[in-house]
């Protein structure tokens, strides 16, 4: 009996059936005491008796039967020795173990060996086991690689540390369901099931789900849903960062790879190796005199000893994998594509569970539909299920912090009390009457407030307790599921029947009772994950509002002409236009694949184009400065169009981006302005074309930058003196029609969803814009000196009429109002005149503007 020739495992089932002996007082270790540690270890012969028909848990009871019979003796045996029959097993698996042409005795050896014996046959075939298939299973295994290491039956340091067994966390349960990709799976298993360079790639964009794939196959492996040739197979992820971690040597990383492969090698056919990022693997370790991974690979790969899957991206294939034609040609390639909205939502239903007991939450069916179509339009810069799958993340997570902390109204209430509480001990200094009135009124305030905190704050804790039971419930039933799971793996009929039909139901009915308890009475917590939650996660992620639109603002949106109108006076069809499109946009009805609107103000200057761009933006944003202005008197030159998208490759300021494409990419939700679109240069047009029909362009680097959400405005003095020559609009409109087609070619013209003509402004409108910027200068000196200046009619009808130029619209009223009011007040203000003065009228006498306060007149002309 050679110990030496035993593998690493049985040495330690031997020494476990020495201690089983020790505990029971028996004399000898015996067959009974052998197998008891075979069953209860984790070992090959343990893995081929779960995987077969037969109840395992009938042997464990039948084998303790036989150890209680045994005799005892009294008094401590450091030493207890092996009986004869089990002598003669060993014996017997030493030339068993040569007619497998072993170099070690395994577990599964000795399995077969105890399996002659008539007492332990007997057990097996009660417990259903067929003695034939075991002695077959093994055999069979023998045909595929023998036992040449102790190592055989365990991973070595190596695999250890740097691998990661997916299949044995798969069978832990460890891993999230992969739903649908069964065409990508089967791909991948075909690949895999040839005689040589059985190695799949998996390519594609980053998000798409590569990495699940092979989790899926794992999980695959577990359930037996592979064909025989991947069966009892382990999938072990190469973790390539720890093995280049901590390699300070030349020579250090290429040995711990070496390792890797050489004990994957020589049981080729019970692992199969999963590279994640596989492009890492070229140029990974490589120093001066030294090769990378990717070589140390090649030959392992070209043999078929190495079973392989890869994980790329296609940009890192092309720039890294495609050069080297060598290594490129030892991989299959399995395309990944961006899984549909519908594909999406599946997958997010099988991930709700996990989802909703790690955050302690509920997930709507509603809140899933929301996350994969809003993310699927909206963050078009990542792809499906992932960015998905993020937005469910992020939902839940937000109403968990809510869980976690302190309520709104009592945080609010919180502040409140201690406010209190530092002016009432303020006050406990002053002893006057006023103070000590103030005092009582205040702490009978403290009274009221503590007891409505006392009272939400009971309400909290039972609100929190509720939601947390509910989260226990689900991790309770999420871990009996993952018993059941194991049961049917392990054919415990008895087990399964007890978890399916006893606790399972159980549970869910808690699940159900507890959910309906908390649905409709929760007061200061949200448990639930809805549609609107996520509707605000993606307007956070891209600053396009996406939620539901609240009355308020349905208001806002149906007077916006009104409102617009206020601040861009006589142009009523340009707002309208305009409204028309931010009303499609907010109620979601506009067409998906073209930004919101394309419009071409056409007028003479000072007209209000800008101007109604400007005000357009400060109603989406609230602030002016999120109009995107382009001047296209900048883009002349033919050059000047990479300006927009960014330098090509190879050009100084490659990597900075363009102005336009860098800017959308930051704020896709924008409205931008191309002033002077006609100076623009040919090349330059021919970019925004993509932007009109596909809203999209690609910038220099590459990247598809989504123009969706925006609405482009063109501005163009164009047709401006077609009004002077005529009154009829239908004649102006064709005559400006006429202009346009001779400086634009028809595909641009055809884009435009309106061509808006601005008219002139008459001098009624000049009047009233004249109102307007008085009004505002009033104001600003109000908010500075905190005077008010009161401008009388006739002031103002006086600075219009100065103003009123057809030819230049409203921008001489600016210049006039500054020469005649805000130089003279100015010089009031700095010569102190208006010294204690409340409010200053500004008055038009004698063809002369005079301002007055209530102390002197002065004149100006």
């Amino acid at each position: 009996m050679n110990v030496d020739r035993y593998t690493k495992k049985l040495r330690e089932i031997l020494t476990e059936a020495q201690n089983i002996a020790f505990v029971h007082k028996n004399q000898f270790v015996e067959i009974s005491h052998l197998l008891y540690a075979l069953i209860n270890n984790d070992n090959i012969a343990k893995q081929i008796l779960t995987k077969i028909s037969g109840n395992i848990f009938v042997i464990h009871q039948s084998i303790n039967s036989e150890i209680e019979k045994l005799n005892t003796v009294d008094g401590d045996n450091a030493v207890i020795e092996f009986s004869k029959p089990l002598i003669q097993i060993l014996q017997k698996a030493e030339i068993i173990m040569k007619g497998y042409s072993d170099n070690y005795i395994a577990t599964d050896t000795i399995l077969i060996t105890c399996l002659e014996n008539d007492l332990v046959a007997g057990i097996f075939e009660n417990a259903g086991y067929n003695i034939s298939e075991i002695k077959n299973i093994v055999k069979k295994s023998r045909s595929h690689a023998n036992v040449d290491s102790e190592d055989y039956e365990g991973e070595s340091d190596s695999l250890k540390k740097y691998t990661i067994d997916l299949t044995y966390l798969a069978e832990q349960g460890k891993l999230d369901p992969v739903i649908g990709r069964d065409t990508e799976i089967r791909r991948a298993i075909q690949v895999l099931q040839r005689r040589t360079k059985n190695n799949p790639v998996l390519i594609g964009d980053p998000g798409v789900g590569k990495t699940a794939i092979a989790e899926g196959l794992a999980q695959r492996i577990i359930n037996n849903e592979v064909p025989e040739g991947l069966k009892d197979k382990k999938l072990l992820q190469i973790d390539l960062s720890a093995m280049v971690a901590g390699s300070k040597f030349r020579g250090e990383f290429e040995e711990r790879l070496k390792n890797v492969l050489k004990e994957i090698t020589n049981k080729k056919d019970q692992f199969i190796i999963f590279i994640d990022e596989i492009h890492m693997m070229v140029g990974a370790g490589k120093s001066e005199g030294s090769m990378d991974a990717s070589n140390m690979l090649k030959p392992a790969l070209a043999r078929g000893d190495l079973r392989c899957i890869g994980a790329t991206t296609l940009d890192e294939f092309r720039q890294n994998i495609e050069k080297d034609a060598a290594l490129e040609r030892r991989f299959q390639k399995v395309l990944i594509n961006q899984p549909g909205v519908e594909d999406a939502i599946a997958i997010l239903r099988g991930l709700k569970e996990r989802y909703e007991i790690h955050h302690g939450v509920t997930i709507t069916d509603n809140a899933i539909i929301a996350a994969a179509n809003l993310s699927a339009r909206y963050i078009t810069d990542r792809n499906l299920p992932d960015k998905a799958i993020d937005l469910i993340d992020e939902a839940a997570s937000l109403i968990r912090m809510e869980i976690d902390s302190k309520p709104e109204e009592m945080d609010r209430l919180d502040r409140n009390i201690i406010k209190l509480r530092i002016e009432i001990e303020a006050l406990k200094k002053d002893s006057d009457q006023e103070s000590d009135d103030r005092k009582k009124e205040l702490e009978k305030n403290l009274e009221s407030l503590l007891k409505e905190y006392t009272k939400l704050e009971k309400i909290w804790i039972e609100e929190k307790s509720l939601v947390t039971d509910s989260k226990e419930l689900k991790t309770k039933l999420e871990n009996t599921k993952q018993e059941l799971e194991n049961a049917r793996r392990k054919n415990d009929l008895t087990k399964m029947s007890e978890l399916q039909y006893g606790l399972i139901p159980e549970i869910e009915n808690k699940i159900k009772h507890s959910e309906t308890h908390t649905s409709g009475d929760l007061k200061l917590l949200r448990n639930k994950v809805t549609e609107n939650i996520v509707a605000d996660i993606v307007s956070k992620w891209t600053g396009i509002p996406v939620n539901t639109i609240v009355q308020s603002e349905k208001e806002k949106l149906l007077n916006l002409e009104s409102f617009l109108s206020k601040l861009v006076i006589g142009q009523s069809a340009s707002i309208s236009a305009i409204s028309n499109a931010i009303r499609r946009s907010r109620a979601g009805i506009s067409d998906p694949t073209k930004p919101n609107g394309v419009f071409l103000f056409l007028g003479p200057t000072g007209v209000g184009k800008t101007e109604l761009s400007k005000q357009l933006a400060k109603f989406l944003f609230n602030s002016e400065e999120s109009l995107v202005r382009i001047d296209m008197s900048e883009y002349t030159e033919k050059h000047n169009a990479s300006r927009l998208i960014g330098a090509p490759p190879g050009y100084i300021g490659y990597e900075q981006g363009g102005c336009l494409t860098e800017t959308i990419r930051r704020r896709p939700y924008s409205v931008i302005l191309l002033d002077e679109i006609e100076k623009a240069h040919t090349e330059v047009l021919n970019l925004l074309l993509q932007i009109f029909d596909d809203g999209r362009l690609t910038d220099g680097q590459g990247r598809v930058v989504d123009f969706k959400n925006t609405i482009v405005i063109m501005t163009s003095n164009i047709g401006q003196d077609h009004h002077k020559d005529t009154d009829d609009n239908n004649k102006i409109r064709q005559n400006i029609r006429e202009e346009l087609e001779n400086k634009f070619r028809p595909e641009f013209l055809n884009r435009i969803d309106d061509i808006v003509a601005f008219k002139p402004l008459s001098e009624e409108v000049i009047e009233k814009i004249t109102y307007n910027q008085i009004t505002e200068l009033c104001d600003r000196i109000h908010n500075i000196t905190n005077i008010k200046v009161n401008v009388n009619k006739q002031v103002i009808k006086h600075i219009a009429k100065l103003g009123y130029d057809p030819s230049f619209g409203a921008r001489p009223i600016k210049r006039k109002i500054q020469s005649l009011l805000e130089n003279e007040i100015s010089k009031k203000i700095l010569n102190n005149e208006f010294d204690g003065a409340k409010s200053v009228s500004v008055n038009f006498e004698k063809e002369k503007i005079v301002f007055k306060n209530a102390s002197s007149m002065e004149e100006a002309s």
